[in-house]
């Protein structure tokens, strides 16, 4: 049996992804009845209504790209893109169906089953797919044959990268350049030989990978120009490692392609959805927990002398002040000569200051900040405008920390890097986070921190 015996099959792999998302809508539809009504059918949601998803679903799924290639891109990046292209759908059919009567709003829980049954039904389908195809990958199915352009670092970096990920499902058939380096992976030829090779094996290579350095872009051009005469992807990897970058991409700007090489990824629909996630969870956050805060509010006041919260300038997105938020734990007046980084358990704090400390239960006032649109619940934790102004010029890439909005809790505190620790692996946990952002990683920072990140030997 052929190794590519999937690959002929791309418009397969479409229908099979159009017929899950699709099902996911009857489906979905059918258990929200069952749980309501303990009957098998589509009421109350109505067939109309499910006939309106169906057709809304095909239109928005296809706009959002939902049907494109994913191979070798992050699982939450599509489970991402499946809770967008849900939402959307569901709204948008919601509207509808409201608009021409056909759906009974009487009972909103309905919806509200409806729409979570579905998306999980969604995103389980979605998942399977990647994996199993993950698996067949692995084991040498479904595999695109590509070939490599390049003979330095960057050339060796990149086939280094693809055998050691083989769940890509690319196979380097060799790689071309002038000098030979020292990979476990045939050496076709010199750069001239590329056109030549293409000519005799163009119906067995699907790829050209150019894996040259930004400095030698006349030989990518010579590259790109010798293969006109051939139906392959080309895709072109410039090593942009050594550049410390954050979340570079390429786009289009007055019909020109612009490589992004460090960018924020709070844009567009990524800006909507972070902004929902805050606003509602910080809303809902401070309804469960204003009676814990008034408490804590008490013990503050009563205590000692004092107002209940303590505010402290601190840099956030964009590098713009801004005035953080906490139960106050210290003495007034206690940073009355100057403030200091670190040195947390040498601070003097209230006997009461010190059990909330210890306990993060001085951050909860932050769930404000959030609401106001100061903060993010996850993100980097923001540092004091003095501290930043230092740091700057001491560590790479700290300024880089600040293109997302500073957060409650994030992942450099989940991997226990707070507090008096190491401000180093903190900027690389920030950094980390801010490049892989999605949805699903901050859940589940969110669910990490419940269950072990608010008392910490290094809480401040």
């Amino acid at each position: 049996m052929s190794v590519n015996f999937i690959s002929g099959y791309q418009s397969a792999l479409i229908r099979l992804h159009q017929t899950t998302d699709l099902a996911a809508v009857f489906i979905s539809a059918i258990i929200t009845s069952l749980f309501f009504h303990n009957e098998f059918s589509l009421y109350p949601l109505g067939g109309i209504m499910t006939l309106i998803f169906i057709i809304v679903s095909l239109g928005v799924y296809l706009s959002l790209g939902m049907y494109r290639p994913w191979r070798g891109e992050k699982k939450a990046k599509e489970l991402t893109s499946v809770f967008i292209a849900w939402s959307f759908s569901f709204s948008i059919t919601s509207i509808l169906a409201f608009i021409v009567g056909v759906a009974d709003y009487s009972d909103k829980n309905i919806f509200i089953v409806w729409y979570f049954v579905g998306l999980f039904i969604n995103s389980f389908s979605r998942l399977s797919v990647r994996v199993i195809l993950n698996m067949l990958r692995d084991k040498g199915y479904n595999v695109r044959n590509i070939i490599i352009v390049g003979d330095d670092e960057v050339t060796r970096s990149v086939i280094a990268r693809i055998t050691q990920s083989k769940w890509t499902g690319y196979r380097i058939k060799g790689y071309f350049g002038d000098n030979k380096i020292d990979v476990q992976t045939r050496h076709l030829g010199d750069f001239s030989d590329v056109e030549s090779y293409m000519l005799e094996n163009s119906d067995s290579t699907e790829q050209v990978w150019i894996a040259l350095p930004l400095s030698d872009a006349l030989m990518v051009q010579k590259i790109v120009q010798s293969l006109e005469m051939f139906v392959v992807d080309i895709r072109y990897v410039p090593g942009l490692d050594d550049f410390n970058l954050i979340n570079h991409s390429v786009s289009m700007v007055s019909s020109m392609p612009v490589i992004n090489l460090s960018s924020s990824p709070m844009y567009g629909m990524n800006r909507f959805l972070k902004a929902c996630e805050d606003r509602v969870l910080s809303f809902l956050i401070l309804l469960m927990i204003s009676p814990i805060m008034l408490i804590l509010a008490l013990g503050v006041k009563l205590t000692s002398r004092g107002p209940v919260f303590y505010k402290q300038e601190r840099v956030g997105w964009n590098g713009q002040a801004f005035n953080m938020l906490k139960f106050r734990s210290m003495p007034i007046n206690s940073e009355a000569n100057g403030v200091q980084w670190g040195n947390a358990s040498k601070k003097t704090t209230t006997k009461f200051g010190q059990f909330i400390r210890a306990t993060s239960l001085d951050e909860l006032p932050q769930f404000i900040n959030v609401f106001l649109g100061d903060m993010s619940i996850v993100g980097p934790r923001p540092e004091r405008t003095v501290f930043v102004e230092e740091f700057k010029t001491q560590i790479p890439g700290y300024m880089k920390k600040h293109m997302v909005k500073a957060g409650i809790t994030g992942w450099a505190q989940i991997n226990g890097w707070r507090g008096d620790t190491d401000l180093n692996k903190r900027v690389e946990c920030d950094l980390e986070y801010i490049q892989n952002w999605s949805l699903i990683w901050d859940i589940k920072i969110i669910f990490l921190t419940l269950f072990k990140g608010f008392i910490h030997e290094n809480a401040k």
